[in-house]
C-alpha cells in the first residue's frame, strides 16, 4: 500500500508525463479531444510519432492488477522472462477461489485449507517479483482497486474481464490476458487495437426505483453483448454528475458486457467526494488542478456527434428498473414487462435464490439502498420466503455496514452473509440443487450465462439492481414489481416505497489494511514444489515451423454462443488454473457442436467414437494430428481468462477459424500462438462439415491486412476454397512466428 504522500507523487508524475505527451499529441492532430483520447494518447510511448492513423496503439499502463485464478497462469509466464522482479506497480487479489456455501466464516476456514498451497504460491511469488499481495477475504479485487489504486486519467490493466469497474472513477480500466499482464511487468508497453469511441450522453436525473444498474441494462439492450466490441463506451452529459462514483463504477463494470474494451466517466464533484473519503484527499486535490486532463474538450460537449463515433441518449428521468436474463446479460426488458414474458415463456416464477452484492453492486449506496427496503419488509414482519444470500464486495465494506446498521437489516431479512468474494457470481456456489433443475434465480451480479452461477445449466438466471432483487426477493417471485405491486403474506399487506440511502457514509469507511501483505523481496524463496496436483511450471510452445497448416481436423465446430466459460468453465475447475495440463480437461465442455446439436463431445474419425472435446484433441495429439475450431459470432465472448486460449493450443490447435471474435480472447490467442482468422463471408462456415481435412495457405505472406485461402477437402473428395483473414499487426504476426508472445519476449 502506498502512503497518502507517495500516492500524490506517483500520480502527480502520471499527470505532468500525461500533459506533456498530450502537447506532444495535438501539435500534430490539431483538434478537439475526447476524455478516452486524452487518456489513451498521454499513455502512448512514443507521442511525438503519433499520427492519428495507427490501428494499434502501444501504451504504458500504470498499474496491473491481477485475481487470484489469472494471477496463478501469469506468474508461471512470468517466471520464464528472467525479471527478477515487475517494473510496473502491481496487485494480486484472492477473491476468486472462495466457495460459497455455509457462509463467510465456515468458506473462509475451508478454503484456506483446500486451497493454501496456491495461496502459498502467490503470496511467496508476489513478495519476491515485488508484487502488493491482497490475502483471501480482504475483498473483491474491483471493489479493492476502486478503494485503493484507482485515480482519474490513469491506465489500468488487469487480468480479470471487469476490470473496466474503475472506469467510474474516471480511469482507462482494460480487462486483459495474463499474457498481457506479463508483458507489461516485465517492461513492454502494452498493445491494443485502436478502438471507435461511443458517447453515451445522458440526460435528467433518475429517481424512484431506478438506479446506476438500469443504465447499463438499459445500453446493453440497445447495443447487445457485441456492440462495445473493440469501443471505448465514454458517457458525459448532466446526468453522469447526477451518478454516484460506485454507481458510475456499476455502469462501467457492467460494460464488459457489451464486449468493450472499456467504459469512462468524466472527471467530476462525485469523484473528488469519493477520493476524499477513501484517503486520497491529496489525489483529489490534484484531480482539480489538472482536472483539464480529464474531460472531454469543450468542443466535444458542445458537438458531440462531430468527435465521437456514434452518439447513444439516454434519459435518466424516463429510465426504469430492468432486468436482464436468462442466459445472456443482453437480454434485457423493463421490469414492468417481466410478468406477461415470463407467462409467455413458461419460467419457473417462483424464486429459488435472491443474492445481493459482487464486484458489480457492493458499494456502502448500494447495500443501503437494499436495507432500506428490508428495513421496511421487517418492521411488518416478512423475511425472504427462498435463501437469500449477500457478498459484500470487500472488508471495509463489511465493517462500515456492520458499523452502520446495514448489515442488521440484511440478517433480519433472512441474509447468509458470505466471504468478501466472487463466490456465486463466477460458480463458485456450492448449491444443494438436482443438476437439470429448471429453476429461477435473481441477483445483482454481471453475467448469467448458461451454468454461470452454479454450473447448473437449466438454472434461469436474472440480474437487477441490488434493491430490485430485495423487492422481488422478498416478495419471492420474478413477477412482482415494486412500483405497482403489494407484498403479501397470511393476509398482510404492505407497499414499499422506493429506496433511498447515503451515497457515502457520514461517519467515513472502517479502513482495513490488516488484508494487504507489503513484498518482501527476492529474498522471499517462491513455494512451487514438484509434481503438484494444482500447480505446474510451464514449457513453452513450439515455434512455427514455417511451413502452411496442411490437413487439420476440425475438433469442433461450435454453434452459437460460444464464451469463455463454453471454452474453459470456472467453479469446480478453477482449483486447477495453475496447471495447465490438469485444466486442459475442460476443453469445451460447454460448447454446443453444430454437427450432432450435442454439448461437449465430438466424433473422434480415427476411433470413430464420440467422446468428450479435450479427449479427442488428446487422441489427436497423440498421434500427432493437428487440428483447428469453427465458431460462430462473437466467439470467446466473456471472461478474460487465458485458459481459453491456452488450453486448446496445449493440445494441438493450429487456428481457431470464427465468424467473428471478442476482443479479449482473440488477442489471447495470439499471444499464446495460435492462429485466429475470420470468414471474409461469415456464411462460409455452414460449408465446414465433420469430416473435413482443412489446410490454410500462403502462411509466408503472413501480413497485416492479408487474406488467405482455407483449403477444404470434404469427406467424400470434393474441395472447396474460403477465404479467411485476421487482424495481426506486424509485431503480433512475430508472436506467431516465436510461437507465443513470451517466446518472442525471451
Amino acid at each position: 500500500m502506498l502512503t497518502p504522500q507517495e500516492m500524490k507523487s506517483f500520480v502527480e508524475r502520471i499527470y505532468q508525463t500525461s500533459r506533456s505527451r498530450l502537447d506532444q499529441v495535438r501539435s500534430r492532430l490539431r483538434r478537439p479531444l475526447t476524455l478516452s483520447e486524452k487518456i489513451l494518447f498521454a499513455h502512448l510511448k512514443e507521442p511525438a510519432s503519433f499520427t492519428g492513423q495507427e490501428g494499434f496503439l502501444s501504451l504504458c499502463p500504470d498499474r496491473v492488477v491481477m485475481q487470484d485464478v489469472t494471477a496463478q497462469m501469469a506468474l508461471l509466464q512470468f517466471m520464464l522472462t528472467g525479471k527478477k522482479s515487475t517494473v510496473v506497480p502491481a496487485t494480486i487479489h484472492c477473491d476468486h477461489l472462495i466457495q460459497a456455501k455455509e457462509g463467510l466464516e465456515k468458506d473462509m476456514e475451508r478454503s484456506l485449507v483446500t486451497d493454501r498451497e496456491v495461496y502459498e504460491f502467490l503470496s511467496t511469488s508476489a513478495s519476491h517479483y515485488d508484487i502488493g499481495f491482497w490475502k483471501p477475504g480482504a475483498g473483491i479485487i474491483h471493489q479493492v482497486v476502486l478503494e485503493n489504486y484507482a485515480f482519474p486519467g490513469g491506465l489500468i490493466i488487469g487480468t480479470d474481464s471487469h476490470t473496466p469497474n474503475a472506469g467510474g472513477l474516471g480511469m482507462i480500466a482494460v480487462g486483459v490476458g495474463g499474457a498481457d499482464a506479463v508483458d507489461v511487468m516485465a517492461g513492454l508497453p502494452w498493445e491494443v487495437r485502436r478502438p471507435s469511441i461511443t458517447g453515451v450522453h445522458l440526460k435528467g436525473e433518475m429517481s424512484g426505483w431506478t438506479s446506476a444498474k438500469d443504465v447499463i441494462l438499459k445500453l446493453l439492450g440497445l447495443l447487445t453483448v457485441k456492440g462495445g466490441t473493440n469501443k471505448v463506451i465514454e458517457y458525459f452529459g448532466e446526468g453522469s454528475h447526477s451518478i454516484s462514483c460506485t454507481g458510475k463504477a456499476t455502469i462501467t463494470n457492467m460494460g464488459a458486457e457489451l464486449g468493450a474494451t472499456c467504459s469512462v466517466f468524466p472527471y467530476d464533484a462525485r469523484m473528488k467526494t469519493y477520493l476524499s473519503v477513501t484517503n486520497r484527499k491529496e489525489v483529489a486535490e490534484l484531480s482539480e488542478k489538472y482536472k483539464d486532463l480529464l474531460v472531454p474538450d469543450s468542443e466535444v460537449l458542445e458537438q458531440p456527434d462531430k468527435y465521437y463515433d456514434e452518439v447513444i441518449e439516454i434519459d435518466l428521468s424516463q429510465l426504469e428498473p430492468h432486468l436482464s436474463g436468462p442466459h445472456s446479460p443482453d437480454k434485457v426488458r423493463p421490469l414492468k414487462d417481466v410478468k406477461e414474458e415470463a407467462k409467455k415463456e413458461g419460467w419457473p416464477l417462483e424464486l429459488s435464490a435472491a443474492l445481493i452484492g459482487s464486484c458489480t453492486n457492493s458499494s456502502y449506496e448500494d447495500i443501503g439502498r437494499a436495507a432500506h427496503v428490508a428495513r421496511q419488509a421487517a418492521e411488518a414482519g416478512f423475511k425472504m420466503p427462498q435463501p437469500f444470500l449477500v457478498t459484500p464486495g470487500s472488508e471495509q465494506i463489511k465493517k462500515t455496514i456492520e458499523r452502520d446498521g446495514y448489515m442488521e437489516d440484511l440478517n433480519a431479512a433472512g441474509a447468509l452473509v458470505l466471504a468478501n468474494a466472487c463466490g456465486p457470481c463466477i460458480g463458485q456456489w456450492r448449491r444443494n440443487i438436482k443438476k437439470g433443475e429448471v429453476n429461477t434465480i435473481l441477483n445483482s451480479f454481471n453475467r448469467n450465462f448458461k451454468g454461470r452461477n452454479d454450473a447448473n445449466t437449466n438454472t434461469l438466471s436474472f440480474i437487477g439492481s441490488p434493491e430490485v432483487v430485495m423487492a422481488l426477493g422478498l416478495a419471492g417471485r420474478l413477477d412482482f414489481n415494486p412500483e405497482t405491486d403489494e407484498l403479501e403474506r397470511e393476509g398482510k399487506k404492505i407497499t414499499l416505497t422506493p429506496p433511498v440511502a447515503e451515497e457515502l457514509p457520514s461517519k467515513g469507511f472502517s479502513v482495513d489494511y490488516e488484508g494487504y501483505q507489503k513484498p518482501k523481496g527476492a529474498s522471499v524463496e517462491i513455494a512451487l514444489r514438484e509434481n503438484s496436483e494444482r500447480l505446474q511450471k510451464l514449457k513453452p510452445f513450439a515455434p512455427w515451423n514455417g511451413e502452411d497448416l496442411q490437413g487439420l481436423l476440425v475438433l469442433c465446430k461450435a454453434r452459437g454462443k460460444c464464451t469463455t466459460d463454453h471454452i474453459s468453465p470456472a467453479g469446480y475447475w478453477l482449483r486447477y488454473r495453475g496447471h495447465l495440463d490438469k485444466i486442459s480437461n475442460n476443453l469445451l465442455l460447454g460448447a454446443v457442436n453444430d454437427f450432432t446439436g450435442e454439448t461437449g463431445r465430438g466424433l473422434n474419425q480415427f476411433t470413430h467414437k464420440v467422446v468428450g472435446f479435450a479427449d479427442l484433441a488428446r487422441d489427436y495429439k497423440a498421434r500427432g494430428v493437428d487440428w483447428l475450431i469453427v465458431g460462430d459470432e462473437n466467439y470467446g465472448e466473456g471472461s478474460s481468462r487465458e485458459h481459453a486460449a491456452m488450453t486448446p493450443r496445449y493440445l494441438g490447435a493450429r487456428a481457431i477459424v470464427v465468424k467473428s471474435f471478442a476482443r479479449i480472447h482473440e488477442t489471447n490467442l495470439k499471444k499464446q500462438g495460435v492462429l485466429p482468422l475470420t470468414f471474409v463471408n461469415p456464411s462460409d462456415y455452414s460449408k465446414i462439415q465433420e469430416k473435413d481435412r482443412i489446410s490454410i495457405t500462403d502462411l509466408k505472406s503472413l501480413a497485416p491486412g492479408s487474406h488467405h485461402i482455407m483449403k477444404v477437402v470434404h469427406e467424400e473428395g470434393s474441395v472447396e476454397e474460403i477465404t479467411v483473414t485476421h487482424s495481426f499487426n506486424s509485431e503480433q504476426i512475430e508472436w506467431f512466428k516465436a510461437g507465443s508472445s513470451l517466446n518472442r519476449l525471451k
